[in-house]
């Protein structure tokens, strides 16, 4: 069985299990715990698991249907450290828009679940991995569900976000350029995602180091609109430096 095959099959034993120990995995599938805790680090960076105590849960079945709407994700690493980082960044706020896309479902899983918040996003996978929460209220903007993206974007969801004022805004975006700033690929999506900007009183990017210097076809906000960039270590810090220049501080994990 391959690396693959296994972390599929060890997934299927920790659903149906409930839970499961490193220690019980490594002689189920006779492999080193070494091993199982890669493959589990693996699952948890898709959004599939959780690390608890030595063991392993699965995440409710929600989660785990959303997460899988975002396929095979790149730099999962990163974007977990990404994640983390950004969620760290709450503070005060108690009203939240959290963008679409697989690195804001990480932060909206980063959340602390022990105070109260107010979530508003557009994305079915962050109402999923929020909406047993039972100290986290959950607003899904209205409008058409893009099915690529499991999203709702048009002018019906950018008119409810409209209505708002929002603490903190978690931006993703398909590229961000020093010349051209912030870039979706669509239209109605790059709407949603300035109307964020506009409705929100802090806005943090959250990206790996590959979205810099890249652009598409939405431009939807400015890089001096921003209070925070978090973002890995490959980015240059040459270039990170010419980030900061232009008004966000740049936080590189």
């Amino acid at each position: 069985m391959d690396a693959e095959g296994r972390r599929k099959a060890m997934l299927e034993r920790v659903r149906h299990a409930g839970s499961a120990e490193v220690g019980w995995l490594a002689e189920e599938f006779a492999v080193s715990r070494e091993t199982v805790r890669r493959d589990l680090n693996v699952l948890e960076g898709h959004g599939l698991v959780r690390r608890k105590h030595g063991g392993v849960h699965p995440v409710a079945r929600t989660g785990l249907e959303a997460a899988s709407t975002f396929g095979t994700p790149c730099h999962t690493p990163e974007k977990s450290r990404i994640a983390a980082a950004a969620a760290e960044l709450l503070g005060g706020a108690r009203t939240v828009f959290i963008d679409e896309g697989f690195t804001p479902y990480l932060i909206a899983e980063a959340l602390p679940h022990d105070r109260p918040l107010t979530v508003v996003t557009a994305s079915l996978a962050v109402v999923g991995a929020l909406a047993t929460r039972r100290q986290t209220t959950v607003l899904l903007l209205g409008g058409q569900v893009r099915p690529g993206a499991m999203a709702t974007a048009d002018h019906r969801a950018v008119h409810m976000l409209s209505g708002f004022v929002i603490d903190l805004a978690y931006l993703g975006a398909h590229g961000i350029s020093r010349t051209y700033g912030l870039t979706a690929h669509d239209l109605a999506a790059g709407e949603v995602k300035a109307q964020a900007i506009r409705v929100a009183r802090r806005r943090v990017f959250a990206g790996v180091h590959t979205k810099f210097g890249a652009s598409s076809f939405c431009r939807f906000g400015e890089v001096g609109d921003l209070e925070t960039i978090v973002t890995g270590t490959g980015l240059p810090c040459a270039e990170a430096h010419r980030y900061h220049l232009m008004g966000p501080k740049v936080i590189q994990v």
